[in-house]
């Protein structure tokens, strides 16, 4: 089982990589048979190739957010990782916490990422940015 201590490290290189549109990037930290699901994907990407195409338009329209994370508890293959975004919407940024699962294969890389979090809040400022 994976020590508190060593999901804080992991988050600590992997959750920066979800800043910046470098889609290849935070791709190398799943694996060729993962499985990925966040709102946004609903039925979720199953692979590396389906996920780096999900990446690649996700990273592009949100180059400028930040994820940190709050708390790291240990579960079984992996972690339970809880998390605060600030995203940028216009001139506001919108802060959400959630809560992902991540869970590794025998070489260390995510075969499995499910993101939970409410987006009431900043569905309401991009519908409010589309409407100016």
């Amino acid at each position: 089982m994976m020590t508190k201590k060593e999901a804080q490290k992991f988050a600590s290189k992997w959750l920066p990589a979800w800043t910046g549109n470098n889609p290849e990037e935070l791709a190398g930290y799943y694996s060729d048979d993962c499985f990925y699901m966040d709102a946004g994907i609903p039925d979720g990407a199953r692979g590396k190739a389906e996920l780096l195409t999900y990446f690649r338009k996700l990273l592009s329209q949100n180059p400028d957010w930040v994820w940190t994370q709050i708390e790291a508890i240990p579960m079984e293959g992996g972690f339970l990782n809880k998390w605060l975004a600030r995203i940028p919407v216009g001139e506001k940024s919108v802060e959400c916490i959630g809560v992902c699962f991540v869970q590794f294969d025998a070489k260390g890389k995510i075969k499995r990422n499910e993101v939970y979090f409410d987006r009431t809040e900043l569905v309401a400022e991009i519908y409010k940015m589309q409407r100016q």
